[in-house]
C-alpha cells in the first residue's frame, strides 16, 4: 500500500477512518486488531498502537475491556439554539424546543451560595470572593445528558430578591432576562463566546463520552447598562449537537 509523507501512524489512521466513513467498517464493527493492522499496513506494534489512538480521540472507535476495540455509531448532530430563539414567555431556548409536540427533554438544577473565584469576579466585575449564586445544570433528551450548564449570578444583585434562586419560586425557570426585569433591572445585553476544547473528566462522565472527546464551551454573560447580572458556561458534546443561532434582523 501506497501512502504519502505523512507520519506512519496518521496514514493507518487515515485510512481506516476513510473506511469507517465509507461503511466499509461499519458501526458496531471491531477494528482490525493490532497483529492484522501490522501485518496490512507494514508497520510496527507501536505505530499500530498510535492509528488506533488516532482514531479513538476522534471518537470514532470505542474500547469495551476485554473484547476490543469497535467503532462507534455516528450519531446525526442536533441543533442547540441560542440567542434570538426567545418565546414571548421568557422561558430559555431548551424550554421553548421541549415545549414543541413529540419533544422528550428534561433537565434538574441545584444551587449553591459560594465565594467569586479570580475568573468568575472577573467576568462579573466583581471582587474576589464576593458571594455569587452558582446554579448546576444537566439538560437531558429523551433520559440522555446533552448539556451541561453553570451560572454564577451575584448576590449582591439578587441577594434577598424573589429571584435569588434561578429555579425556584415564583419566577423560577423564567430566564435571567424576565427574572431580572421582575427585580427592575433591565437586561439590554448579552455577550456570548464559543469555544471547543477537550471535556474534563467529570463533563464527560456526565454526558456520556469518552476521554479525549471535544467539548463545545459557550461563555454567556447578560448584562444591564454595562453591569454583568450573570455569566454561566453551556457545555456541550461536539460530535453529537451544533450550536444555532436565531438572530432578530435589525
Amino acid at each position: 500500500m501506497t501512502f504519502g509523507e505523512q507520519p506512519a501512524y496518521l496514514r493507518v489512521a487515515s485510512d481506516l477512518r476513510e473506511k469507517i466513513v465509507n461503511g466499509s467498517l461499519p458501526p458496531h464493527t471491531r477494528l482490525p486488531s493490532q497483529a492484522r493492522i501490522r501485518a496490512e499496513y507494514g508497520v510496527s506494534d507501536t505505530v499500530a498502537l498510535e492509528a488506533r489512538k488516532v482514531l479513538m480521540a476522534e471518537g470514532l472507535v470505542e474500547g469495551r475491556s476485554g473484547s476490543g476495540t469497535y467503532v462507534r455509531e455516528r450519531p446525526v448532530p442536533r441543533p442547540v439554539y441560542r440567542s434570538g430563539y426567545r418565546p414571548p414567555s421568557g422561558a430559555n431556548p431548551f424550554r421553548q424546543e421541549q415545549a414543541e409536540e413529540g419533544a422528550r427533554g428534561t433537565w434538574e438544577s441545584s444551587s449553591e451560595q459560594e465565594g467569586a473565584s479570580p475568573e468568575i469576579a472577573a467576568r462579573l466585575g466583581i471582587q474576589l470572593g464576593d458571594r455569587v449564586m452558582r446554579t448546576r445544570y444537566v439538560f437531558r433528551d429523551a433520559g440522555e445528558a446533552m448539556m451541561l450548564s453553570t451560572s454564577w449570578e451575584p448576590l449582591e444583585v439578587t441577594g434577598r430578591t424573589p429571584v435569588m434562586l434561578p429555579e425556584e419560586g415564583p419566577l423560577g425557570g423564567c430566564g435571567v432576562v424576565e427574572r431580572m426585569a421582575a427585580i427592575d433591572i433591565v437586561v439590554d445585553n448579552v455577550a456570548e463566546e464559543v469555544g471547543a476544547r477537550p471535556g474534563l473528566a467529570e463533563e464527560l462522565l456526565a454526558l456520556g463520552g469518552v476521554p479525549g472527546h471535544v467539548v463545545m464551551v459557550v461563555e454567556r454573560t447578560y448584562y444591564a447598562s454595562g453591569r454583568a447580572v450573570e455569566t454561566a458556561d453551556v457545555v456541550v458534546p461536539a460530535d453529537r449537537y451544533r450550536i444555532a443561532y436565531h438572530l432578530p434582523v435589525k
